[in-house]
């Protein structure tokens, strides 16, 4: 298989960015899709400070920090059906568990453009944009 084609064949096998079922599955048990709405909008306007401080902690070499901010991605993306933002944290955090700095780099790039993709996404879909 040609680089091209073994990339795009990577793309297709990557999940969506966003599973609306999440959200709406959120509300029924929460009673309250408003209340689903604003923890996805409350999850969107934390991004930068979640981002920064998993970044900080990896840079620093503070594994339990990283774990600590990883796991709280993972969580609260797979709460707002960010598919593939969950997945990649799960992905993270397996690099941090076996200490594996090179793959845990590459893997917080990833995170860092689905992050904003995600981030988009969810403030074009549920108009949660600052008011």
């Amino acid at each position: 298989m040609a680089p091209a084609a073994a990339m795009d064949a990577v793309t297709d096998m990557a999940p969506p960015l966003l599973d609306p079922s999440a959200l709406r599955e959120l509300g029924s048990q929460l009673d309250s899709p408003a209340v689903a709405k604003g923890f996805a909008r409350d999850y969107t306007n934390m991004w930068d400070r979640r981002y920064q401080s998993l970044a900080t902690s990896l840079d620093s070499g503070d594994d339990a920090a990283a774990l600590n901010a990883v796991l709280s991605l993972k969580t609260s993306s797979a709460m707002v059906g960010g598919v593939r933002l969950a997945e990649l944290a799960r992905e993270l955090e397996d690099a941090i568990r076996v200490r594996d700095p090179d793959r845990a780099r590459l893997l917080l790039q990833k995170v860092a453009e689905s992050g904003t993709e995600t981030v988009e996404e969810l403030q074009l879909s549920y108009n949660l944009r600052d008011r």
